[in-house]
């Protein structure tokens, strides 16, 4: 016997091991432990309970909002500022208010983010709480109620319908215990469990004599020996799995540090080239400082964070109107990347509302009537399937209060066999009452079928249902056409080629024998063998009417749709067929034996080939390594699962989607995403306003790059002609940057997704969100605001007829033309905003009110431009002063021109797109 380096029994000797070996080598006795013995035990190994989640406090949540390269750099420059205030002579107040409103801008950033992203990480939590938090165990020879947290290794406990297991253990006794697996193996049906070791070579999980941490009694009484606690248990590496999975940057939070990375060395570079031009030439340190500031300022994007965050929020919103509950911001991004979708089969493609369809008898398939119809089923035979099974159930039909169809308890398979029943005329009450049962041998994963024994007037009748390569082992003979004739091989093909092409429909399919005893059998075994074999039951699980539509929309969209089941493989690939996401042609399937026998080569190449993939069969475990090998591809990965062992996979994929319905908390909690109606539907609508959500951001980085090369230009013409004022102030760009950034930033991102945005193949996750065609309509844009603006300073200043060296901060022409560069940046980006919205649309298209949010940001905008030029206090605040009418005049009439020159390269560029389409359709 191995035991590992902590005293306890390795988990592959646990199972196979004699019983008394087992408490051999843990220490203890059927009697359990002394209340010393245990104590000891817990001092050494430590208690029986997860460890608390290490997640970040508040504070170093909130430090996270000022640490990246925008926030640093403009602390930098505030720091700097505030340095230079200090040590002028005379001190400039003006220095010092600069500094205050960098720092009131960082502020404002990190609330912003801090509002939108603070949220607790709870998959750990989620797990604990399906922690059993006592338990009745034997100490010194007395069963007592414990805190589960105190148990150790080698106490024995009592187990009993509607317990939480405590811990991992081995059983010592079994008298009809039956475990509920959900949570750890995603069985929806009981697992009985038995004091007999399994087959070699069985998985722990599996292993039929073991109870588990984190399930359920679900029936039945045993006795159980305490073999693995805490982290040590199958739930506890769960845990650790869990715990290990960081998830992953969106690629967009990629391409944000990138870029962030990239403008933060350029504002440094400029501001250092800059400075060093204003020192050489002769211009006091402190001036040049102030002009490299202004450059920094300039060109740092100071609304980038805010507006981001709070577009994303919109994108949530919405998500959550169809359905799709988004808990982190990041995550709605990535959807609009996905690539591969590995989805589930049951509730998320399908109804999960089991129909009986057909009775297959003789070979023949009978049609059920559906529940309302009530008619006699086409033959004596097929009536006697149903009969057999309904009797050979748990599940029971309650009629609701208030009338409508019967509510089904238990089971929803055994559930649609009493409703077809009943639908049949089958008067299963009747036949309960003539053939009461007298015993039963639970549904077993391993035996893949259930038994159930009934009193006769001579002997006894034994009924089974389950698989039908389960059930036709176990049958000598079948009834067909009337007789009871040897089962041979011939005939059990053709019951198998029926089988198969039923399940191809889709249908699922459970075989239906039975067989008379002279005596109770006592034993299983004895039981469920020389059965005779009486036909098939064909239940439809109907695909949700709303998935093929969302599934063409992804195949459209260039998103390979992978599913991912613990059903049968014919069942699989005929709903996968069904709803589209495999065609006419060959598809490969992968079992879950199969992919235990894979290395990673082997199932590289399954995931490379071109044909479309079911994996069925499949432990929820496994989706964690499909999600590794597709990621380990460059594949931006949504998954969906609902058992707690799906947790890895779905807080490791780029997108983790679990359902709300039909799901664990432990699901949920790992997820970012929850699919409130469980359906794929939702996922496509998802992924719609992902991409949307990327178009957006894109529309915003050349609205708010157009204008700080708009704000760098005068600075840049500044000081290469050499003016000795700087043509606009850090303060002013600080303003321009909220003003013009945040609300049109905030309505632009609120525009809804442009026509054909599922028509479009998936961006590459490397593709730089400054891609050739927005750097190329943000030069665009950029250099018409910024001939605007340069041209309006210089306009004012020269039409003035001042000398620029008797020029001061104070002159007020200066003052005027320093406010008409702001002008003409704040009118240009109200344009901007109205043509930036869509690539291809113009504005009268688009409709100039379709965005009321940017109109009503438009007028705020113009209201601020408009109080900094009037208001006194501001005056003095910005170092503004009034402009006239005329003034006015210029500038709205650069804000024209900047619109009409859009709208002619749109139309130059859907000519050119047309004719380019037109050739290629001739060709």
């Amino acid at each position: 016997m191995r035991i590992d380096d902590g005293g306890r029994l390795a988990p592959d000797q646990v199972a196979s091991a004699d019983v008394t070996v087992v408490l051999g080598a843990l220490g203890t006795s059927a009697g359990g432990l002394t209340s010393d013995e245990a104590a000891r035990r817990l001092a050494a190994g430590g208690g029986n309970d997860l460890p608390a989640p290490r997640g970040r406090g508040v504070l170093a949540e909130a430090v996270t909002q000022v640490v990246n390269r925008f926030a640093l750099l403009l602390l930098a420059g505030a720091g700097l500022t505030f340095l230079t205030y200090l040590l002028a002579r005379p001190r400039n107040p003006a220095n010092l208010e600069l500094a205050v409103g960098i720092l009131a801008v960082v502020a404002l950033n990190a609330a912003i983010g801090f509002a939108q992203e603070h949220a607790a990480e709870r998959t750990a939590e989620a797990l604990q709480g399906m922690v059993a938090r006592t338990a009745r165990v034997l100490r010194d020879g007395r069963l007592i109620e414990a805190d589960a947290a105190g148990l150790v290794v080698g106490d024995v406990i009592d187990l009993a319908a509607g317990d939480a297991v405590a811990a991992d253990c081995r059983i010592l006794a079994s008298h009809g215990l039956a475990l509920d697996m959900a949570t750890l193996t995603g069985e929806s049906e009981p697992v009985r469990r038995t004091v007999d070791p399994p087959p070699a070579g069985t998985p722990p999980t599996e292993a039929r004599n073991c109870a588990f941490l984190g399930t359920s009694v679900a029936a039945g009484a045993g006795r159980a020996v305490v073999t693995a606690t805490g982290t040590d248990t199958e739930f506890g590496r769960i845990y650790r799995l869990t715990s290990a999975q960081r998830p992953e940057a969106s690629p967009l939070q990629r391409q944000i540090t990138h870029m962030a990375n990239w403008v933060a060395s350029g504002a440094v570079t400029c501001g250092l080239v800059v400075f060093g031009l204003r020192l050489a030439t002769g211009n006091p340190a402190v001036t040049s400082f102030v002009f490299a500031l202004a450059v920094m300022v300039a060109l740092v994007p100071e609304g980038l964070p805010a507006t981001l965050s709070v577009s994303l929020s919109v994108a949530v919103r919405r998500m959550a109107e169809r359905h799709a509950l988004v808990k982190r911001l990041s995550a709605v991004e990535a959807l609009g990347s996905t690539t591969v979708i590995c989805t589930d089969k049951t509730g998320t493609l399908t109804e999960a509302r089991m129909t009986v369809e057909v009775v297959v008898v003789s070979g023949r398939p009978c049609p059920v009537p559906r529940a309302a119809a009530r008619a006699p089923l086409a033959g004596a035979e097929a009536a006697e399937v149903l009969r057999v099974a309904g009797l050979c159930c748990d599940a029971r039909l309650v009629a609701p209060t208030g009338g409508g169809p019967p509510e089904i308890l238990g089971d929803t398979t055994e559930g649609a066999i009493l409703v077809a029943a009943a639908a049949a005329g089958v008067d299963l009450a009747a036949a309960g009452a003539r053939t009461p049962r007298v015993a039963e041998f639970p549904f077993d994963s391993e035996r893949m079928c259930m038994s159930t024994v009934h009193r006769l007037d001579a002997g006894v009748a034994v009924h089974a249902k389950g698989a039908l390569h389960a059930v036709l082992d176990r049958c000598a003979r079948a009834r067909w056409e009337g007789r009871t004739v040897p089962l041979d091989a011939v005939l059990r093909q053709r019951i198998e080629q029926e089988h198969d092409e039923l399940a191809a429909r889709p249908l699922r399919l459970l075989a239906v024998a039975t067989a008379t005893r002279r005596t109770t059998p006592t034993e299983q075994d004895e039981a469920e063998s020389d059965l005779v074999f009486l036909g098939l039951i064909g239940m439809d699980d109907p695909p949700r009417p709303e998935v093929a539509p969302a599934v063409a929309a992804c195949h459209r969209a260039g998103i390979r749709i992978i599913v991912v089941t613990g059903d049968f493989p014919l069942t699989a690939i005929g709903t996968a067929r069904r709803v589209g996401i495999i065609g006419a042609g060959p598809c490969r399937t992968v079992v879950g034996r199969e992919l235990d026998a894979m290395d990673a080569a082997a199932l590289g190449a399954v995931l490379d080939g071109d044909d479309p993939i079911v994996f069925a069969r499949v432990l929820p475990e496994h989706k964690l390594r499909i999600v590794l090998a597709l990621e380990e591809r460059g594949e931006v990965v949504a998954v969906t699962g609902d058992g707690a062992n799906d947790a890895p996979a779905l807080k490791r994929a780029s997108v983790g989607i679990a359902m709300g319905r039909g799901g664990t908390d432990v699901a949920r909690a790992a997820a970012v995403m929850v699919l409130l109606d469980d359906s794929f539907a939702s996922i496509a609508a998802a992924v719609t306003l992902g991409r949307a959500v990327y178009q957006n951001v894109r529309h915003l980085l050349v609205y708010i790059f157009s204008h700080n090369l708009a704000e760098l230009a005068p600075i840049l013409v500044a000081a290469a002609v050499g003016f000795p004022l700087v043509p606009i102030t850090a303060l002013q760009v600080l303003l321009i940057d909220l003003g013009s950034d945040v609300l049109p930033g905030l309505a632009l991102g609120t525009e809804r997704p442009e026509p054909g945005t599922m028509d479009r193949r998936p961006r590459p996750p490397s593709e730089h969100l400054f891609s050739l065609a927005v750097l190329r309509r943000l030069l665009f844009l950029g250099a018409l605001e910024s001939a605007a603006a340069v041209g309006a300073f210089f306009w004012k200043i020269q039409g003035s007829g001042v000398p620029w060296d008797r020029l001061t901060p104070d002159t007020p022409v200066y003052r005027q033309a320093i406010t008409m560069t702001m002008g003409a940046i704040m009118v240009g980006q109200l344009a901007n905003s109205f043509t930036v919205r869509s690539d291809t649309e113009g504005v009268v298209a688009l409709g100039l009110l379709s965005n009321r949010p940017l109109v009503l940001a438009g007028a705020a905008n113009l209201a601020v431009a408009l109080a900094v030029t009037y208001v006194p206090l501001l005056q003095r605040m910005f170092h503004t002063a009034a402009l006239s009418l005329a003034d006015w005049a210029v500038l709205v009439g650069f804000a024209g021109v900047l619109l009409a020159a859009d709208e002619v390269r749109k139309a130059v560029g859907a000519a050119w797109t047309g004719r380019r389409a037109g050739a290629g359709a001739a060709v």
